[in-house]
């Protein structure tokens, strides 16, 4: 199986670290290898982005010359990293004048970036390159009965669509049906949950997640399953907060997919760190018989 640089980003490495001990352990259990990328430094996000797209897009750029020095393509979990580390790479390809910029601020540091790095999310891979039929024969505790509704969010398959389609992507869907769970009807699938609009207009961000827990719930879902970390984070942790304002009693658990993947292996929540979300999923243990 092909090896790749692992590119965590900043949300993995704090808030989301669910997200990044269960894609490892997934992908150790698959044995498809996830290596580091050393000394990498945040994608630029959007706000480097909006200040100097030339500095954003340098900055992203050093994970991808580092990569290339690794010779092989790149593995991100984060929604927001996969989207900036393409565009970058979308960039450097169309505008010279901008790829000779970013390649002088890279010399400064060593660094070229000249060939073309892949940036790949692991929902693309675990579907492409390992196959749901595969990933199904190795399934040791079938998630029978758990109904999850799957959120893939705005970004990972957004603007070009590049390994799903752009309004109805089903990828994780085989996924999740692969491990045994049955995919709910959910048609908030790639809403926005208003990413940081929830730092900066609460009330807009707080009502998009009130009505992605809506959905989810109209829908007979146990749980939510995303790929993405600030989605995650605006279900679950303003969650409390939409049932006071709202007038709700959603109690519903958002899991990463890698979640449902890893259980179904039989690889242990403490080392997926589900015992740090916020909302147990009990009902994803109970079905993968670990409680």
């Amino acid at each position: 199986m092909k090896e790749f640089a692992y590119y965590p980003g900043c949300s993995l490495e704090t808030t989301a670290s669910p997200y990044d001990k269960s894609v490892r352990e997934v992908f150790k259990a698959l044995g498809i290898g996830l290596h580091e990328i050393e000394d990498w430094n945040c994608c630029g996000a959007t706000m480097y982005m909006s200040v100097n797209k030339t500095v954003g897009h340098a900055i992203s750029a050093r994970n991808l010359a580092i990569a290339q020095k690794m010779n092989m393509d790149i593995c991100a979990p984060c929604s927001s990293c996969y989207t900036i580390l393409r565009k970058t790479n979308k960039q450097v390809h169309w505008d010279p004048k901008d790829r000779e910029k970013i390649n002088e601020a890279l010399g400064a540091a060593g660094l070229v970036y000249d060939k073309d790095v892949e940036v790949r999310h692991p929902v693309d891979i675990l579907y492409n390159d390992l196959g749901p039929e595969k990933l199904k024969a190795l399934v040791k505790n079938p998630l029978k009965g758990l109904k999850v509704a799957p959120y893939y969010g705005c970004q990972i398959v957004r603007p070009d669509g590049h390994f799903d389609d752009v309004d109805e992507p089903v990828t994780m869907d085989k996924l999740i049906e692969a491990v045994g769970a049955t995919v709910t009807y959910y048609p908030c699938k790639v809403r926005c949950c208003g990413g940081m609009l929830m730092t900066t207009s609460e009330d807009i961000a707080l009502k998009l997640n009130m009505q992605l827990l809506q959905a989810a719930e109209e829908n007979g879902a146990d749980l939510i399953a995303t790929a993405c970390p600030l989605c995650e984070m605006n279900l679950e942790a303003y969650q409390e907060k939409i049932n006071t304002r709202y007038g709700k009693k959603f109690n519903i658990p958002i899991v990463y997919f890698s979640h449902l993947i890893g259980i179904a292996l039989g690889i242990s929540p403490e080392k997926m760190g589900i015992d740090k979300l916020l909302i147990s999923p009990e009902k994803l243990l109970a079905a993968g018989g670990v409680r």
